[in-house]
């Protein structure tokens, strides 16, 4: 293992390679057994091979599949099925494409099954293997606030595996003397939120004794990390253009928008068709919920759900939804698992009020409730409002105003065409996972003063 060691990127990589052989020689398989009318007599069969190898990859990488040790191992596997079912699918239909006809589809589901397995098997054994190659290295955090850096290292400690933080040092009360003796006894630095000539002389110290930095970061580093480089004589210079979306970026957005929610709306309209029916049979209340949000430049809209709650879910007072609320309707805990709740909202795009992908539509009590918090929180109207997002894939329904804002300027920082279809590709990763469809949390917001009597139902 001594050896491994020297060589783990290596050793993870090899074993990614033959997870992927493996799996593609399981479709080989099922190829050469259920689908000889498809094969080719010369080279032809390695251009199939080399197109499964090449789709697989890519929903691989897209859905974070190869982020082994980083991810959960359940998310890993899930990850891995998800590309497999999709490549699968696309291969069926290449495969259709060469015999010019539906070919049957049992071989191929029998094929994922096996396939599965394999995913199950190698994500076990190669986290297995990561885990023992990276050890957890022992961390020290660095704070100012203490309620910010508890939090923090609470969700890191989740991952034991990965991060084992031992010590915590607020940097308004100890000397920045002790705090560099203590970075020295540790393997790696969490910094939260500290005074930014602190963190400069803490960024400084560790980048000399190489020691790994892990940053919270704050409204100025979104900006400045995805600031160009230029270069004005001898001096080098970042430059940011502050200002959101181009008119070019903002046509092509709002022409794909436009696509995009009309195919959707024609596909999902059997769906919609029978949540609709489900919801007026359960209890004979209206089908659609609305309620008014802020979208770009502080426009407000009438966003389109469907209605999940019983119809006097606000007798006791307008409350968000948490987790078991017993005001959610059988009807309502099924489309909200699933996400067919907000289905309706692809008119909402259609008729330009929201995006396919954008920053989460909130309240306009919300908006100025968390602005007087965070002033920066309005940066969030420079695009429209989205249908899915960054913060909407990689955030829950508990996730504090401070971590939505800044992931929904990760996205506006750093947007472009395809950056948009991926998040809309990953969004069919999270519809099923149990964490995208929580109930709210309040103390994700105990920090944020809120009015009792305006706060969002549903």
């Amino acid at each position: 293992m001594k050896n491994f060691i020297k060589f783990r990127k290596t050793v993870m990589l090899s074993i990614k390679i033959l997870l992927v052989a493996a799996i593609t020689l399981g479709f080989i398989e099922t190829w050469n057994s259920s689908y000889v009318d498809t094969l080719f007599s010369k080279n032809g069969n390695y251009v199939v091979i080399f197109s499964y190898v090449l789709i697989f990859v890519t929903f691989s990488s897209l859905y974070g599949a190869f982020n082994i040790g980083v991810s959960r191992l359940h998310e890993t596997i899930y990850s891995f099925s998800l590309a497999v079912v999709f490549t699968n699918f696309v291969m069926y239909l290449e495969l259709s494409l060469i015999a010019r006809e539906l070919v049957a589809v049992p071989p191929m589901l029998v094929g994922i099954v096996y396939q599965i397995i394999v995913v199950f098997a190698g994500s076990y054994c190669a986290n297995t293997i990561y885990f023992k190659l990276y050890s957890a290295r022992r961390m020290v955090a660095i704070f100012s606030d203490e309620q910010t850096g508890f939090e923090l290292i609470n969700k890191m400690s989740r991952i034991s595996k990965r991060f084992r933080i031992e010590c915590g040092v607020n940097a308004k009360t100890t000397d920045i003397a002790d705090i560099k003796k203590l970075i020295d006894r540790y393997e790696a630095v969490v910094i939260c939120d500290i005074d930014k000539n602190i963190e400069k002389e803490i960024f400084s110290y560790c980048y000399t004794k190489g020691k790994r930095t892990y940053l919270l970061p704050a409204i100025t580093d979104i900006i400045i990390n995805n600031s160009y480089k230029i270069q004005i004589s001898d001096t080098p210079v970042l430059m940011s253009r502050n200002r959101g979306l181009s008119i070019e970026q903002s046509i092509i957005k709002r022409i794909m928008d436009i696509i995009i929610s009309a195919i959707g709306i024609i596909i999902s309209s059997p769906i919609m068709l029978i949540c609709a029916i489900a919801i007026k049979l359960e209890d004979g209340g209206p089908i659609l919920f609305k309620q008014n949000r802020v979208t770009k430049d502080g426009k407000i809209f009438n966003v389109l759900k469907f209605r999940s709650m019983i119809v006097d879910a606000e007798k006791d007072g307008a409350m968000k939804a948490v987790a078991n609320d017993k005001r959610i309707t059988k009807v309502g805990k099924i489309i909200r698992a699933c996400r067919a709740d907000e289905l309706p909202q692809l008119f909402n795009v259609l008729l330009g009020d929201m995006s396919m992908v954008g920053p989460r539509p909130e309240r306009i009590e919300n908006v100025y409730e968390y602005s007087k918090k965070y002033p920066e929180f309005q940066l969030r109207q420079r695009v429209k409002a989205g249908l899915t997002g960054y913060a909407q894939l990689y955030g829950k329904y508990n996730t504090t105003p401070a971590d939505k804002l800044n992931m929904d300027l990760i996205y506006i920082e750093t947007y472009s065409l395809l950056q948009d279809i991926k998040l809309m590709i990953l969004t069919v990763k999270i519809l099923f996972m149990k964490e995208s469809t929580e109930g709210f949390d309040a103390s994700a917001n105990k920090d944020v003063k809120t009015s009792s009597s305006k706060t969002e139902k549903e």
